[in-house]
């Protein structure tokens, strides 16, 4: 019962609540919002579906952790080594366990720029061989982009690369919980991965999954591939629960609605715009109106269409 009470009090929260106006929900703190257990024994600090800012102190995605009870696991770095300390503090808040392992979901600064507290503690650190291979090439200019916005609240932080990768999959076995993490396959980012606990049917899914914030496309994106990753794998994880990379808990129906159902949709759009002879100043403009409801529509939804066009005008 009481799974039932905090996810759905939880999703509720998300629906009334999510927008990337919203203003820092926990200012006592660095972090944006203060966690939430979202099923019993996994918690969740949600951060703002906005770009990041020296307001939200680029706690822009979520921060994820699980108490085993044998040592605590945490997903995500952290955008900086302060925002990696405030979520340490609210660990401490809810359990005497140590934390012993550090998940970052990809090679992107708000996951990995925190590393360089959690190193400093001697907690081991784990990321997909494609992330550490990002961070290790632009580590530098990724936090000198923090640097930039967040200011003073960049103090303490440094280049801090994981010290254990995998490929395929990694199982953690700690205390009462088995974590399958788990490369599926190429999607938003290199090295994009998810953290599956089959035993209580949850994956803290990163980046591969959006539902309140637009999914931002990048240059090197491959959006056939990222459809053929969620409709595929991690579909078939046959997941209850889902804390996306951004945006409140939710479930597979939303996200495959918001994620799978986006990228068909713009596909779809571009290549019919393709077939018509358009041309790339054009295809900015495909009608997206379906989706402008989603946080940072207006930010991304251009931006999104012309890599869009750039990777089908050739397929």
């Amino acid at each position: 019962m009481r799974v039932g009470v905090t996810i759905g009090a939880v999703l509720l929260a998300g629906a009334a609540a999510a927008h990337e106006d919203i203003a820092d929900q926990y200012p006592q703190s660095e972090l944006y919002d203060k966690p939430v257990e979202v099923i019993p024994h996994v918690w969740s600090a949600i951060g703002a579906t906005a770009p990041p800012t020296y307001e939200n102190s680029g706690h822009n995605n979520n921060l994820s952790f699980v108490v085993t009870g044998d040592g605590v696991v945490v997903i995500n770095g952290g955008a900086s080594a302060r925002l990696a300390a405030a979520l340490h503090e609210e660990i401490k808040a809810v359990t005497d366990q140590p934390v012993k392992l550090v998940i970052n979901e990809n090679g992107q600064g708000h996951a990995m720029l925190g590393n360089s507290y959690w190193a400093e503690l001697g907690v081991d650190i784990l990321a997909h061989e494609d992330a550490i291979e990002v961070f290790e090439k632009d580590g530098d200019f990724i936090l000198q982009g923090m640097q930039n916005y967040n200011r003073d609240k960049a103090e303490g932080t440094g280049v801090a690369v994981p010290n254990l990768s995998f490929s395929d999959k990694y199982t953690v076995e700690m205390g009462e919980v088995a974590l399958e993490v788990l490369h599926l396959g190429p999607a938003h980012d290199p090295g994009d991965t998810q953290v599956w606990i089959p035993q209580w049917g949850i994956v803290i899914a990163g980046d591969i999954a959006f539902h309140e914030r637009m999914p931002p496309i990048f240059a090197e994106t491959c959006t056939s591939c990222w459809i053929e990753t969620f409709d595929g794998p991690f579909t078939a994880l046959g997941a209850t629960y889902v804390i996306p990379g951004h945006g409140h808990p939710t479930n597979m129906a939303q996200v495959t609605r918001f994620t799978s159902d986006y990228l068909k949709d713009l596909r779809a759009k571009i290549r019919v715009h393709i077939d018509e002879g358009g041309d790339l100043a054009s295809a900015y403009y495909v009608d997206q109106s379906t989706w402008e409801g989603l946080d940072t529509f207006e930010e991304l939804a251009t931006k999104n269409a012309g890599r869009v066009y750039e990777e089908m005008e050739w397929e």
